[in-house]
């Protein structure tokens, strides 16, 4: 169901429901957490998540989406890879409907391929998405095409992706893993300081000014002004 790939500081996590076009279901949400819990434990630096096969993620599986222990487990794993510590990014090799454009944007960045694609078309099936989704579509995509989304029940495909925000760059898989590698490379403390004022995660202002006095603090701060004197690339530990 799930496949973990480590190179380095870089983990890979397939979704493997290929004969589901990697559709969601309440294992599936589970198993995705679990394998990003322990990469990032395990001292990965990026995680690049990515669908076996030609759909990155078909959406939820319909034969469980009504339960509220799916939507729980579902919602569960989206929140918990916005609040993780390190940079992902979502490798969109194909169609990502519905909660597969959820999962895309849960993650920090995404590489699109030809084939990518994204809807959320719940106008058409009767459901409906937390707000996350809809606000989160909308600082991304920008509202228009958001709008567009999400009372229209239309999708965008690569180009249009790429033209709004909503995707970041074009490629494979490959591409993907060898921008997590350089990401890798950068400072832990500062990326997961960045993310957590990007994703709205600090409590309060107090905590953001001591997220960002933490950063200075750190030892990292130290290796890259040593690293400029000695005129080598910094190698940063995260602390």
């Amino acid at each position: 169901m799930i496949a973990s790939t480590r190179d380095e500081d870089v983990v890979v996590i397939e979704l493997q429901r290929e004969d589901r076009r990697n559709a969601l279901n309440l294992e599936l949400c589970h198993a995705i957490r679990q394998a990003a819990d322990e990469a990032v434990d395990g001292g990965a630096r990026a995680l690049v998540i990515t669908g076996k096969g030609s759909a990155f993620c078909s959406g939820a599986d319909l034969g469980g989406v009504y339960g509220t222990d799916f939507l729980d487990a579902l919602y569960g794993m989206l929140h918990h890879l916005a609040q993780l510590p390190v940079p992902i990014i979502a490798a969109v090799n194909g169609p990502a409907i519905g909660a597969g454009t959820q999962l895309a944007m849960a993650c920090d960045l995404r590489v699109v391929d030809d084939k990518a694609k994204f809807a959320v078309p719940v106008a058409r099936n009767g459901m409906a998405v937390d707000a996350w989704t809809i606000r989160t579509l909308a600082q991304l995509a920008g509202t228009g095409r958001a709008r567009r989304l999400m009372l229209a029940g239309e999708s965008l495909d690569r180009k249009e992706a790429l033209d709004c925000g909503l995707a970041d760059a074009h490629g494979g898989l490959k591409y993907a893993i060898a921008w997590a590698h350089e990401i890798a490379s950068l400072a832990p403390l500062t990326i997961a300081h960045n993310k957590r004022v990007l994703n709205d995660l600090y409590e309060d202002e107090a905590a953001v000014e001591k997220g960002f006095h933490a950063v200075w603090e750190s030892a990292d701060v130290q290796e890259a002004a040593q690293a400029r004197l000695e005129k080598r690339a910094p190698t940063f530990e995260g602390r």
